[in-house]
């Protein structure tokens, strides 16, 4: 049984992209969905489907030359050490051509999102 379905889920999609595959099937969570949302809107995925069998398929978004658009993912807030910030501390990833995704008490968002609403949160992973 996995502990933290997040790293799982990063971890999973992180080695997909490496291999070049089109699909990666997940297990069903809340938090993977909004997860999954979040990388569409912001480009990373190309779209995702939530199946009865307890089964989330994101289908992974490449560019023609057969190259990914995702290039990193990174675990930051991890069960055994939590990482928390205001919205004055919001971290920028890559000086902005990066995304850092939020836990904040209105739900999962990006760092842009969270800077507009100025609500800070636990960060739970960057990515490029």
């Amino acid at each position: 049984m996995v502990q933290d379905t997040l790293s799982d889920m990063l971890t999973q999609i992180r080695n997909a992209n490496t291999v070049g595959m089109a699909t990666v099937s997940l297990p069903s969570t809340r938090l993977n969905r909004e997860m999954a949302c979040l990388l569409v809107q912001e480009g990373f995925i190309a779209s995702w489907k939530d199946y009865p069998a307890e089964c989330l398929l994101l289908r992974l978004k490449y560019r023609p030359d057969r190259t990914p658009y995702l290039t990193s993912l990174r675990r930051i807030s991890r069960p055994g050490c939590r990482v928390y910030v205001n919205h004055k501390e919001i971290p920028q990833v890559l000086g902005g051509m990066g995304i850092a995704i939020l836990s904040t008490s209105q739900g999962l968002m990006t760092d842009r999102i969270a800077r507009g609403y100025r609500v800070g949160g636990e960060v739970l992973c960057y990515i490029w």
